[in-house]
């Protein structure tokens, strides 16, 4: 059985199946879907939950013994089976579909996993899950619907858009309904329930600095050394923390990071961007350029940088903060580098 995401509530209030699988690209709508299905869940006595993570290694073994085990106080449980690939291979295909034919009455799956293509839609494992269970497919709001969808959002949280607001915030957010949920959240918290007006979003979505933090990261991810030098001084001569900086972009290079090194152990840089939430999907084609313009040893040596960085901020280390940032935004858009620090 299949439904959209607006028809989840009313299946769930409905009944609760033994499998649900959320798919899809958009990590804001996959995780609220998966937080419903989890509070209904919790509402009707299942209040354990185990979380499998599925990658190359991983053991399908695991769910059946979950599945098969019984808890300490026979409580009812969630399974949650977390494909990032969004492909279970040979071995998990035959375990979804054994765990199918007789799945326990004490044990709600969930399943997510990105967005489905045409080829697991038709495969055996997903065939056995549908047949009784209810598929969710997410899919991003763009175009039109992004508008209706912005406004509907911010009147669910007592705020009334006045002319131009829905606009305005669908141009800042750029399709990230993450951004859009934060500023939404931002506007509540600032001005509490009521009208919205064009001057008030300005006020709380402009950023105090010239240059934000985030384009910064995005900058320096198009390789563009001497304009991400140029933000960098902006940020600075503006009056942004260091601390601030250092945040934004020991998050991206973490991330990077670890997406270099599966890229090290042969996986595909496509595959590994797709796979991740947090990355919504225009920021994609810029992670995987990124990636291939900096090799997995310099993310490892930056993300060390980072850590001194964050030492020098705190008066623990000798070195400058800002000459350190503009090493590391100058090596991440692929310079070599700039300073001492070789």
């Amino acid at each position: 059985m299949r439904a959209r995401i607006d028809q989840l509530p009313q299946q769930l209030n409905r009944e609760l199946k033994p499998v649900y699988l959320v798919s899809g690209n958009e990590p804001l709508q996959l995780g609220e879907a998966a937080d419903a299905i989890r509070a209904r869940a919790r509402k009707l006595g299942f209040s354990g939950r185990d979380v499998l993570e599925v990658d190359s290694r991983f053991d399908w073994n695991l769910l059946t013994a979950e599945a098969n085990s019984l808890s300490l106080f026979a409580e009812q449980r969630i399974i949650e089976l977390r494909i990032s690939s969004g492909k279970p291979g040979l071995e998990g295909s035959k375990a979804l579909v054994a765990y199918c034919e007789r799945p326990p009455e004490d044990i709600l799956l969930l399943i997510t996993l990105p967005k489905l293509e045409k080829e697991q839609a038709n495969s055996k494992w997903f065939k056995a899950l549908d047949k009784i269970g209810l598929m969710v497919q997410v899919w991003p709001v763009e175009g039109e619907r992004l508008g209706p969808w912005l406004e509907q959002r911010m009147r669910n949280a007592g705020l009334t858009p006045a002319a131009e607001v829905v606009g305005m915030l669908a141009d800042r957010i750029e399709g990230n309904l993450l951004a859009a949920t934060q500023e939404i959240e931002k506007l509540l918290l600032l001005h509490g329930p009521g009208v919205i007006t064009a001057e008030q979003l300005a006020e709380s979505v402009t950023d105090s600095a010239r240059y934000d933090v985030y384009g910064l990261v995005d900058s320096a991810l198009q390789g563009k050394t001497a304009r991400s030098l140029r933000m960098l001084n902006g940020l600075r001569a503006e009056g942004t923390p260091a601390a601030v900086v250092l945040w934004a972009l020991t998050r991206e290079i973490r991330m990077l990071c670890s997406i270099a090194l599966g890229v090290g152990m042969g996986q595909s840089a496509q595959q590994l961007v797709g796979a991740r939430r947090e990355i919504w999907d225009k920021r994609k084609p810029l992670v995987i350029k990124g990636l291939q313009r900096v090799s997995e040893q310099n993310w490892r040596t930056l993300l060390q940088l980072c850590g001194l960085t964050d030492r020098a901020i705190k008066g623990q280390a000798k070195q400058d903060p800002w000459l350190l940032l503009q090493e590391i935004t100058s090596r991440m858009s692929g310079a070599p580098p700039i300073g001492q620090f070789q």
